[in-house]
């Protein structure tokens, strides 16, 4: 079997743990300097994983935003952008999201009811892939290394986090820490309540901390436990 691809979980939170607030407009967290880290890091993933709560809140286009980055990957034999990912249960996914008509390839996964919406709905934009009764993120990741992804970034949102982190699929987390507070009850979370790997008392390895202006970035690696 193909190795599974890395996958790497990006996020931008507040310093009490939301993602965006309440209002109808985005919540920008990050900086123009951790927005360009962002870009980078895009550029050398070849696929983006986004959830398809996120694609109808956000309505994204996903792309690499640096002209001298996409022809870095053009240069290096890679597709301009990297492939696009998106996961539904549900199928609700309209034709008309940014995210279909921008970039190259795309793929969602979904379930078997969700595929019988999708495959009609997103004709001719995306390959539309089932995993069964539920989605599968075991069968998503397998599906991406025939695909040829080795490695994958993860953007979100809070439920797509969770189930990575607690089906123990993360390899790496960059955790990006805007210098402000949110605290309003429903607003969504970087993660929810999970069982996750080795309970509360887990300490993950910290490999990295840095400021980027006014934001701290922490990477994490899930999976090892540090000294």
């Amino acid at each position: 079997m193909t190795e599974r691809p890395f996958v790497l979980l990006s996020v931008a939170t507040s310093i009490d743990g939301y993602i965006d607030d309440t209002s109808p407009q985005r919540l920008l967290l990050s900086n123009a300097d951790d927005f360009d880290r962002v870009d980078q890091v895009r550029a050398e993933s070849d696929a983006i994983l986004i959830g398809g709560n996120t694609l109808r809140s956000d309505n994204p286009r996903l792309l690499v935003n640096s002209d001298e980055r996409r022809a870095a990957r053009v240069a290096a034999g890679k597709p301009e952008y990297p492939l696009k990912v998106t996961i539904t249960a549900s199928g609700d996914l309209d034709r008309d999201l940014k995210f279909w008509h921008f970039g190259d390839k795309k793929v969602v996964y979904t379930t078997d009811a969700g595929a019988l919406k999708l495959r009609d709905a997103l004709d001719g934009l995306a390959d539309v892939v089932s995993t069964g009764d539920t989605v599968d993120f075991g069968l998503v990741l397998d599906d991406l290394a025939s695909r040829g992804v080795k490695r994958l970034m993860v953007e979100g949102g809070g439920q797509i986090h969770t189930q990575f982190l607690s089906q123990g699929l993360a390899d790496e987390i960059h955790l990006a820490v805007a210098p402000l507070l949110v605290g309003e009850v429903g607003a969504p979370r970087f993660v929810y309540p999970a069982e996750f790997p080795g309970g509360s008392t887990r300490r993950m390895k910290l490999l990295d901390t840095r400021t980027v202006g006014d934001v701290v970035l922490l990477r994490f690696a899930p999976k090892n436990v540090s000294a």
